[in-house]
């Protein structure tokens, strides 16, 4: 990678969002910060550790359903949103497969990069599939592929929906509701709300890497924007809000630390002042209810492993 006073400066609309978030009374970053190659693949690590019960409980529903679901729906487009390294998408384009009506992918990701070296490793194994990679943020509006096949599956995993507070939630599902026709579904993954210490041992792995993971964002805005964070100097810190019924990850800085980032200026942190780079909400069966009908979308199946620590959600538009 190179040095961070190599890059060019950053554009306006990357400064104005780094400006309105570290000037706020708690200093606060946009999780698509994490996501450069080397952060998607510290993800990917952090999927398979012991304490993550996310990935591998997901995955099992997955397996579980897939075949059933697919098998009755038929749809001939997969959409998406956060795809990352697709592997459970396998499992949906594998059931797709097995019913013969799997036509087009379209992964939708912030890692450019990434996304590419994904979509050339499911054209090889998946010769008769189509696949459209869409880099953009999900967040923000971003056009589709046009002439997907119909019936389309958008698909939600990884309980991504979580790292949007409840409007912002209403609006990203609208933005699915909006692109759906009578026969489309959306797939979504949930975690659960569920014992404090369960969850925030997931988020404070024994290994660090989690503390890696949040830390590489600092490396991420460094390269991106020619900043000067010292990344070692933060140290992580992630707990539960029983209140908001959610997960907040934080980069803490036991000292004061001083950042430059041109085009923006000086940054300054007091000691044990942090920047907080992640919400990770937690839901059940009424908030997800509710949210669904906000948005013009109604619960068809909600499906749970036995010790009720995830759902997987299939909806339609109500």
């Amino acid at each position: 990678m190179p040095e961070a006073t190599a890059r060019p400066q950053a554009g306006g609309a990357l400064l104005a969002e780094l400006r309105e978030g570290l000037s706020r009374p708690q200093k606060e970053l946009s999780p698509k910060f994490f996501y450069d190659v080397r952060g998607s693949l510290l993800f990917e690590e952090i999927t398979r550790l012991p304490e993550y019960y996310l990935t591998r409980t997901e995955r099992a529903l997955l397996e579980r359903w897939m075949p059933r679901w697919i098998g009755e729906l038929l749809p001939a487009s997969l959409v998406e949103l956060g795809a990352g390294a697709a592997v459970k998408t396998r499992i949906i384009l594998d059931a797709m497969a097995a019913a013969g009506s799997g036509r087009a992918y379209v992964p939708v990701d912030v890692s450019a990069s990434f996304l590419r070296e994904i979509a050339e490793g499911l054209t090889a194994e998946y010769p008769t599939l189509a696949v459209h990679p869409v880099a953009a943020d999900m967040a923000e509006p971003f056009t589709l592929p046009p002439g997907l096949p119909a019936p389309v599956l958008h698909a939600f995993l990884g309980s991504t929906i979580g790292n949007f507070a409840e409007g912002a939630a209403v609006r990203l599902l609208e933005t699915v509701r909006r692109r759906m026709g009578p026969g489309d579904r959306f797939l979504m993954g949930v975690d659960q709300r569920k014992e404090v210490a369960r969850i925030e041992t997931a988020y404070n792995d024994a290994a660090g890497v989690t503390a890696e993971f949040n830390r590489n964002m600092l490396r991420v805005l460094n390269h991106e924007t020619g900043a000067d964070f010292d990344v070692d100097a933060y140290r992580h810190h992630a707990f539960y809000d029983r209140e908001r019924h959610r997960i907040e990850m934080h980069l803490v800085a036991p000292a004061p630390q001083t950042v430059a980032i041109p085009g923006l200026g000086i940054i300054r942190l007091d000691a044990g002042e942090s920047i907080r780079t992640e919400v990770s909400c937690k839901h059940d069966r009424a908030s997800v209810d509710a949210m669904f009908a906000a948005a013009g979308l109604a619960v068809e199946r909600w499906e749970t492993d036995g010790e009720g620590l995830y759902a997987l959600v299939l909806g339609a538009p109500a």
